[in-house]
This record gives C-alpha cells, sequence and structure tokens, in this order.
C-alpha cells in the first residue's frame, strides 16, 4: 500500500464505480452503495487469494521458525514508526508520540534495528495509527464501502490515507543505491507477514460465514470504528482485514 500507482489506479476506479453501480435500500444501509461491483472485486480477490497469497504465507510460516518471523514483524513495525508518529501528532495525543518516540529509539539500538521489541518488554506497548484513522477522528465520513483489486477493503477516507502516510514515511525522500528493489522487498514481505499472522482468523471466518463479503465488511469498519473511537472492537481476534 506504499506504492502510489495503485492508489492513483485505486482513485480511478472508484470514481467509475461510483458512475456505474445501482445501489439497493440494503446496499445503502450498509454504506456500501457499490455492493454489486464490491462484490465481484471480492470475489476476485478471493480467488488470488486462495491461489497465491494463502500459499505464499502458508509456506512463509512453514519455512521460517517463530523467532525469525517474529523478528521480522517487529522489524516492520519499526520501519513504520515514523508513520505512527506522524498521526500521534496530528491527533494531539502526546502520550502516544511519546511512547512511539520511545520505542523508535530503543528498538533501533538496543532492538538491533527493530528486530527485537525491547520496548515492549520494558513496558512501551505498539500502537497502530495511521492517516485514515487521524481523518476520522476529525470527523471525516469514512465514505461509501470500497473493495480495491489486490487490496482488499479501503473506502474513500483510508485511501487517502495511504496516500498521505506515504509522504510521512522518510524512505519516500531518502535516495539510495537499490532503492527501488528494497521498497519492493519491504511491500512484498510486510503483505506476507500480514497475511501469515491471520492465517487461522481469517480462515475461521470464511468457513463459518454464511456471506463472506458481508462479515468481511462488518469486520473491517468495526475494527475502523475501534480504532478511531480509542475503544475495543467486539474481540481481540478480529483480524486485520
Amino acid at each position: 500500500m506504499k506504492l502510489s500507482f495503485p492508489v492513483i489506479s485505486a482513485l480511478a476506479l472508484g470514481l467509475t464505480l461510483s458512475a456505474c453501480s445501482t445501489p439497493s435500500p440494503e446496499s445503502l444501509a450498509q454504506n456500501d452503495p457499490w455492493e454489486r461491483t464490491n462484490r465481484d472485486v471480492f470475489d476476485f480477490d478471493v480467488r488470488l487469494d486462495h491461489a497465491v497469497a494463502r500459499p505464499l504465507a502458508e509456506g512463509y510460516r512453514a519455512v521460517l521458525p517463530e523467532p525469525v518471523r517474529d523478528g521480522i514483524h517487529n522489524a516492520l513495525n519499526n520501519l513504520n514508526s515514523p508513520v505512527v508518529l506522524a498521526n500521534d501528532v496530528l491527533q494531539g495525543d502526546g502520550d502516544k508520540a511519546v511512547n512511539t518516540t520511545g520505542r523508535l529509539l530503543i528498538n533501533s539500538t538496543v532492538g538491533l534495528g527493530g528486530l527485537i521489541d525491547v520496548a515492549s518488554k520494558i513496558g512501551i506497548p505498539n500502537h497502530d495509527n495511521d492517516f485514515g484513522i487521524t481523518l476520522g477522528k476529525n470527523g471525516i465520513a469514512e465514505g461509501s464501502y470500497l473493495v480495491l483489486p489486490f487490496a482488499g477493503p479501503l473506502p474513500p477516507r483510508d485511501l487517502l490515507g495511504v496516500g498521505v502516510d506515504q509522504a510521512f514515511d522518510p524512505l519516500t525522500y531518502v535516495r539510495f543505491h537499490g532503492k527501488d528493489t528494497w521498497m519492493v522487498v519491504r511491500f512484498g514481505i510486510g503483505v506476507l507477514d500480514l497475511r501469515a499472522s491471520n492465517l487461522d482468523s481469517i480462515e475461521t471466518i470464511e468457513r463459518s460465514s454464511i456471506d463472506f463479503y458481508a462479515t468481511t465488511r462488518n469486520l473491517y469498519r468495526q475494527n475502523r470504528n475501534a480504532k478511531i473511537n480509542d475503544g475495543r472492537a467486539p474481540s481481540d481476534d478480529l483480524p486485520n482485514l
């Protein structure tokens, strides 16, 4: 989600969808006026996941032992800390900003570049934050629910947030030899890490859901609203869809 071309393409797709979908009363009640097209895209994403993403994630989890996967996950979180910090500051949350700064300094040094989450071990836990949450905290509505090819659920507010968060990432501006390769590898490992982390929970939801699309939509919106409202989602085990 840190690539600018998919963001631009997604915006164009969103405008196209708004012109060609006819919402039903049920769709409007779920803030999903593009439900028919969203379901088609969702089905494509699920087929792609079953054919590519899930097998790769299963292989990733089978080949790499858990401590190694944890180290990669920690390093990815550490690389994302400047984005989290920028949003902590924009939201005027001084406590979280101090915690994020502390985590970045401690994990980047004592934690060997973030591979070891030393900060959590000494009582400075990790937290997520992004510009979509910042917009939500400032009263910006999510917009109509939107599912994108290869990206999954990404309503307009969160889609804009992805683009702004890219601007908050210092690596967007740093120039070094092999940067393009580094960014692609970082993105790919991030996708693998996220999918592997949610293998069991997503499989359970898919297997037990009468309507997998509707369940995914509800869980996504619940999670986002919980983060915006600083509240708890109905279950601690909700995947990061």
